[in-house]
């Protein structure tokens, strides 16, 4: 995601305007869109300040309020699907695709393996000497 223009550019955009100019005059002057030009224009009317939005989404998602929720019902019967999982999230008013649920548990340290890691690998060796 790209920075957003410095503030004192910001500033002096507005001033240029203020002072009798264009908005297209400002952009030219100062190397930016028109639409730059607007946005300040109208941020400036309606806040009082030029200072940019925070970017990006908050800290957490949909499911950090079920995270709890979520490992509980894992323990209780690890044998649950992805698909069961939302569609059981679903009935409590979340909608979300299996790959942000599969996301979600890797964060929480549930894998999808099958086997515990230790037979996993004897199997292979005694399948090989065979």
């Amino acid at each position: 995601m790209g920075e957003p223009h410095p503030i004192e550019l910001r500033l002096r955009v507005v001033g240029f305007v203020k002072e009798g100019n264009s908005h297209r005059e400002a952009a030219r002057h100062f190397r930016v869109s028109p639409r730059f030009v607007n946005n300040m224009i109208i941020l400036h009317r309606s806040t009082g300040s030029l200072s940019p939005a925070r970017q990006g989404h908050g800290p957490g998602g949909k499911l950090t309020a079920h995270g709890q929720w979520i490992g509980e019902r894992i323990a209780r019967n690890g044998e649950v699907t992805l698909d069961e999982l939302c569609v059981e999230l679903a009935g409590r008013g979340v909608d979300v695709h299996r790959s942000t649920l599969s996301r979600f548990l890797n964060g929480l340290g549930f894998s999808n393996k099958k086997k515990p890691q230790g037979k996993r690998a004897t199997e292979a060796r005694h399948r090989s000497s065979a």
